[in-house]
């Protein structure tokens, strides 16, 4: 696979290392806290907790300031070897562009979060290159993905769920690029605010169904129509819980994503097992990335070297 522009590769978290866990958007439970914490011991990491990971300003997890100082302090810890958000929610744009990024390029460490942690994902990309990781510790099964691209430096292969109903919104064809995205609306929102060329990319997008099917159109046409799509080599769609027997005035999801990413010319592949709703898998993100419609995968290069 071919990098299409300057990627930057953390090092691997090993066992004994420090890892950073902090709230940049909504603030978590005590009892989902202590759950992610236990879930990284038993990898043999050691767990520090942001000074501001249970505070609560509103339905964020304190003050911009006090969440942003949380996460450069993780940044700037040369003991700490990766970052992991406790969870999405929102508040995590509102941060993004402060963010300490000459620290982050000269000790470069993973963000392991999804959701509204998206804003993170793309403002790390857009000016460090900095990879990823789109997945959260709750569940065996995300957990089990989640370790493995964050502990092994393996590339990942990704197959289709032939069951989602997604796979009906195929463009056959196959692509190559750096993989970006994460949860639609964070990327939508992110035109003229800090959204990063997405030219020879794959852009991967999932959305669970707190919207209906209006906000998904607008949101699709909100990046054609800006230009941010001008480029992309080919789209990955990850869960769209919710939206599985929903319908409105006829139309499906199914019948949107035909009618908005139909007209880009470029491959869609759909089936992708990774976003909202129980259990997913997780997804390196920055990494250089191939799509095949024909085989059914999608394969990602290690998000840490």
């Amino acid at each position: 696979m071919t990098v299409s522009r300057s990627t930057l590769v953390a090092p691997m978290p090993r066992p004994g290392d420090r890892v950073r866990l902090v709230s940049p958007a909504s603030f978590p439970s005590r009892e989902l806290l202590a759950e992610t914490a236990a879930v990284l011991e038993s990898w043999g990491l050691v767990v520090e907790i942001g000074a501001h990971a249970l505070d609560r300003w509103g339905y964020m997890a304190g003050r911009d300031e006090d969440r942003l100082a949380d996460l450069d302090d993780a940044f700037r810890d040369p003991g700490v070897r990766a970052v992991i958000a406790t969870r999405g929610g929102a508040g995590a744009y509102r941060i993004a562009d402060d963010i300490d990024f000459d620290a982050v390029r000269a000790d470069p460490k993973p963000v392991v979060g999804f959701s509204d942690i998206t804003a993170l994902h793309l403002a790390l990309w857009h000016h460090c290159g900095l990879t990823g990781i789109h997945g959260y510790l709750a569940g065996g099964r995300s957990s089990a993905a989640t370790r493995r691209l964050l502990m092994t430096g393996e590339p990942t292969v990704l197959h289709r769920d032939p069951r989602a109903m997604t796979v009906v919104a195929e463009v056959p064809g196959s692509a190559t690029g750096d993989l970006v995205g994460g949860n639609l609306g964070t990327v939508a929102h992110a035109v003229g605010a800090g959204l990063p060329s997405l030219a020879d990319t794959i852009l991967f997008l999932e959305a669970e169904r707190t919207i209906g099917l209006g906000q998904i159109d607008r949101q699709l046409t909100q990046l054609i129509r800006s230009g941010a799509l001008r480029g992309v080599r080919g789209v990955a769609l990850g869960r769209f819980p919710g939206f599985e027997d929903y319908t409105d005035r006829g139309w499906t999801l199914v019948d949107v994503f035909e009618d908005r990413l139909g007209s880009l010319g470029v491959p869609v592949l759909g089936g992708i097992d990774v976003g909202h709703g129980p259990d997913p898998l997780s997804l390196p993100l920055g990494p250089a990335a191939t799509l095949d419609t024909d085989a059914g995968t999608l394969t990602v290069g290690p998000a840490v070297g």
